[in-house]
């Protein structure tokens, strides 16, 4: 059994390549840039308005003349002499020799004469070309995330496709002759079956879509085929329950027989103690608990790392952690490290009730965990604790 901090280490350690293609910008977000993004065009490509007004040359009256109409769009230039003008909008490309615009509120308008009432400086409210950003230069770094505005940003440019680290396809192995899907009947000795579907929920929060599901009866020759074929067809295997020594529980043994290379077995963690972590080729592998809270726990302190690795996400290592204040009072039993279900309010955090590993129900409220070393018994109501941030 090793601890806490030892798994999260062995997981950063790993080597993997992530796999890139090419992939229509509108369907980016959330993926990650797996190169720079060099910009094709100067952003705006040309001076620009900012305002509605009028675009000037400059002289020494605040008297002008004004010679035509720019709309955002037009193509059209004027070449203006000192004192004349065009009218102009917002977006509008501005005249090259225009050197400052001044906006209609602050001018009189009399035919094809304005007056101005305000004192004007050169260049005001004109977007300069390539004032955002300028051709050649990298619009985005390899790696960033891309977000609703990247893709706006980079539609701006007249960019239609990018090249993004691929998310990993997944298995989910359902293990237990007492689970049944959820709309049968229920039986006695029955449960229903929640671990895959939570699992598929939080992998397609990563923007993994590509999940196959597999259900394994508790028979040795059975979840050994069906781990091989998941090893196989998935770049991230995870098995959820038969992982523990119990008389029906293969799964060790099964992933042994394939090859399998054993990183780590058993964290001495509260909860989701016997969880498996491997590696077959290129696949990795989670063999995570039964219980369908230290399933999902386990779920978010070590698969998520290796999804972030897979995804190219180098600069993150697991969800974001902060210090808070705790709400009250905390003894832990026994000498485990413990991830405890919370909900963050403001600066402080509250230990959830219903801590058990197989209850769900404080998880489906909660937004964090709280993370209590194994060398740490009690801890006092406002003290600063190590709060792990879930997932919106």
């Amino acid at each position: 059994m090793i601890s806490v901090s030892k798994a999260l280490s062995i997981i950063s350690e790993v080597l993997y390549t992530p796999k890139t293609k090419t992939v229509l910008l509108k369907d980016t977000n959330g993926l990650r840039l797996s190169k720079n993004i060099p910009t094709p065009i100067h952003m705006p490509p040309f001076r620009q308005s900012a305002m509605d007004g009028y675009a000037l040359l400059l002289h020494d009256k605040n008297t002008y003349q004004i010679i035509g109409e720019v709309k955002a769009g037009d193509a059209d230039d004027y070449s203006l002499l000192p004192g004349q003008g065009v009218r102009i909008f917002t977006g509008a490309r501005v005249p090259d020799n225009a050197n400052t615009i001044v906006i209609q509120e602050k001018v009189i308008r009399s035919e094809n004469t304005i007056t101005i009432n305000e004192e004007i400086h050169q260049n005001q409210n004109i977007r300069a070309t390539g004032e955002q950003i300028k051709k050649g230069d990298i619009a985005l770094e390899k790696g960033t995330k891309i977000s609703p505005a990247g893709i706006g940003f980079l539609a701006g440019l007249g960019i239609t496709d990018l090249e993004v680290f691929v998310p990993p396809s997944a298995a989910i192995i359902t293990t237990g002759n007492e689970l049944i899907a959820p709309g049968q009947k229920l039986q006695e000795g029955k449960i229903y079956e929640s671990n895959s579907v939570q699992l598929q929920a939080v992998l397609e929060q990563f923007q993994i879509k590509e999940i196959n599901k597999y259900i394994v009866q508790d028979e040795y020759e059975s979840t050994k085929e069906t781990i091989r074929q998941a090893i196989k067809n998935n770049d991230l295997v995870l098995i959820s329950g038969g992982i523990s020594v119990g008389d029906y529980d293969f799964v060790k043994e099964a992933l042994s027989e394939l090859g399998t290379e054993e990183l780590f077995y058993k964290i001495k963690q509260k909860p989701g103690k016997p969880l498996f972590f491997g590696k077959n080729k290129e696949t990795f592998i989670f063999a995570l608990p039964g219980n369908p809270a230290s399933s999902l726990t386990c779920f978010y302190i070590y698969v998520i790392p290796v999804i972030q690795k897979i995804m190219g996400d180098s600069a993150s290592a697991g969800l974001k952690r902060t210090l808070k204040s705790l709400t009250k009072d905390f003894i832990k039993k026994g000498d485990r490290a413990q991830f405890l279900k919370a909900k963050v309010s403001n600066e402080t955090v509250e230990i959830l009730e219903g801590q058990s590993s197989a209850m769900l129900h404080s998880y489906a409220v909660a937004n964090a965990l709280v993370f209590i070393p194994e060398n740490i018994s009690k801890v006092d109501k406002d003290s600063l604790v190590e709060t792990i941030l879930l997932p919106d």
